[in-house]
């Protein structure tokens, strides 16, 4: 057990541990948490540090989001706002902490940059790919990053429609299948951090205070497992901004 837990009520990470041993803490994260490796260094070091037995789950925000307001998780990560919004204001979820900061770019081929000419202005380069039906894949599954695509379409006005956009293959990397079409698309910058740009491909706008989006932890109302409390005040405290400084992509939220 590491010295963050040592510093707590020894009898609430007494009861978190044995809860544990035979019901895992459900931890539940947005995709692209996962693939930029957030989640997983959070789940590495709160076991580590608590002793706790901590179970990874991903999915799509929505999906997981939904889940948890059914308290089939205990805490997630997530990057879907609105969502969240929603599921505490009808009292389904509760206990919503800000934890980290990070936004998503819009990469492509690097070859379309020039052409496209928005800097750091995505509702633009958006209505420039539609007009020039330039490929664009999208994920289509509610996950936070799609959310925050629609929401760039919106403020650009535009409808995007087949065949020049297609949603991604399940199952298999948004990114690697855009390299591989050649097509444009978003990411969130930690899994874009994480992949690497390829020969002739790369990011395209970024920097649109649009393209921002906020990171939170929080809790589910029907889960009542000891460690829940427990993860989300070690996330939002030292070591969990200790493991979030190790990833470039990510900044500290504001409380």
């Amino acid at each position: 057990m590491g010295l963050w837990a040592a510093a707590v009520s020894p009898g609430v990470v007494w009861a978190a541990q044995r809860a544990s041993l035979a019901d895992p803490l459900r931890f539940a994260a947005d995709d692209a948490l996962v693939d930029s490796g957030l989640a997983a260094a959070l789940q590495r070091g709160f076991g580590r540090d608590t002793g706790v037995a901590i179970q990874l789950l991903r999915g799509p925000a929505s999906t997981l989001l939904a889940a948890l307001a059914r308290g089939e998780h205990d805490v997630a990560l997530a990057n879907a706002p609105q969502v969240e919004a929603d599921l505490a204001q009808q009292g389904l979820i509760h206990d919503v902490r800000p934890f980290a900061s990070t936004d998503f770019v819009l990469t492509g081929p690097t070859a379309l940059a020039k052409a496209l000419a928005a800097e750091s202005d995505a509702s633009l380069a958006l209505a420039r790919l539609a007009q020039a039906q330039a490929p664009f894949i999208t994920l289509a599954d509610g996950s936070g990053t799609h959310l925050a695509e629609q929401a760039l379409w919106r403020s650009a006005k535009v409808a995007p429609a087949a065949p020049w956009y297609t949603a991604a293959t399940p199952g298999s990397s948004l990114l690697a299948q855009a390299r591989a079409a050649k097509a444009c698309t978003l990411v969130e910058r930690g899994v874009w951090a994480a992949a690497g740009a390829g020969k002739g491909y790369g990011v395209l706008v970024a920097g649109d205070p649009r393209m921002a989006v906020d990171v939170r932890v929080m809790r589910s109302f029907h889960a009542k497992h000891p460690g829940g409390t427990l993860f989300a005040d070690w996330i939002t405290g030292p070591h969990g901004r200790r493991v979030l400084a190790s990833l470039r992509a990510y900044r500290a939220a504001k409380s």
